[in-house]
């Protein structure tokens, strides 16, 4: 397993729109990959579940990546999370 830890940065937190994008970009991999906030872990490929989060700005959040391709999966959430959060 591949993580790091991230604190969102974006005024509105994690909303609709990166929400959308940040499902659809871990859809591209076979890895299991998940987002942790305060003990509460979810898929991040499950849009409904990843915003019921409420994560919001200066928020710490560990994302993690399980599988065959968690090494592209997280170099690849990371630099989402970097350039979109």
């Amino acid at each position: 397993m591949k993580q790091f830890t991230y604190t969102v940065s974006d005024p509105l937190g994690i909303h609709a729109r990166p929400a959308g994008l940040l499902a659809k970009e871990a859809k591209r991999f076979s890895s299991v990959c998940t987002i942790t906030k305060e003990g509460q872990t979810k898929k991040l490929t499950q849009l409904m579940m990843l915003m019921s989060m409420g994560v919001k700005q200066g928020d710490t959040v560990t994302v993690a990546a399980e599988g065959e391709d968690e090494e592209a999966a997280i170099a690849a959430l990371q630099s989402f999370f970097e350039n979109h959060l």
